[in-house]
């Protein structure tokens, strides 16, 4: 095995985006599913065609860009048309995903990691080889991403409901990372990790050299 592809994703305000600092910073490759799924939504493209068929020109902006702010109120507090925008973006991400892992796989690169929001959801954890989650208390969550994203908590609960629970996670994970003390505590857990990951490798590349 010349790679490890990796799945990161976790409860929104749990702390992901601190593992996958931490990761970049300490040499790893990490794909950014998010800025993919922004260039999916670009001015132009397919997808952006297919929301504006299935929700209506009114969630488009005079520039031909996604309306994030009035989608976000509209799937946030409706999990069938969440349900249904997802259905119409993740092909669309997924291909772009495959196409950056193939791509990053033929530069050699050894551990990448997918820090996906969505993993489970688009079905991108079927391209990893390991998969992680970082979760957090519920009370935690809230008031980091009340913070982060300058909103209510009103606005914090209904993006929270809006995503499955804990069992969730740990039930499709190889590693969960839990984000309930400190951030020492946190970044300590994804050298462990970090550390378990290159034995992976060296395990894979022992056995490929036999």
């Amino acid at each position: 095995m010349k790679n490890i592809i990796v799945g990161l994703t976790g409860q929104t305000g749990a702390g992901k985006s601190t593992v996958s600092d931490y990761l970049r910073e300490n040499g790893i490759t990490v794909i950014d599913a998010d800025k993919i799924a922004r260039e999916a939504v670009e001015t132009g493209s397919a997808c952006i065609a297919d929301i504006a068929l299935e929700f209506g020109c009114e969630y488009i902006n005079i520039d031909g860009t996604l309306n994030r702010k009035r989608m976000a109120k509209t799937v946030f507090t409706d999990k069938a048309k969440l349900k249904k925008l997802n259905a119409l973006m993740f092909p669309y991400i997924i291909e772009r995903l495959c196409g950056e892992i193939n791509r990053l796989r033929e530069d050699g690169n050894g551990i990448i990691v997918l820090d996906a929001p969505t993993l489970f959801e688009s079905g991108a954890d079927r391209e990893c080889d390991y998969v992680v989650s970082v979760t957090a208390e519920v009370d935690s969550r809230k008031a980091r991403i009340i913070l982060r994203d300058n909103l209510t908590e009103e606005e914090a609960e209904e993006r929270i409901s809006a995503q499955h629970d804990e069992e969730y996670y740990k039930s499709r994970s190889d590693a969960i990372l839990e984000n309930n003390t400190s951030v020492d505590s946190l970044k300590n857990q994804t050298s462990a990790l970090l550390c378990h990951l290159e034995e992976m490798m060296e395990a894979s590349f022992q056995e490929d050299t036999l």
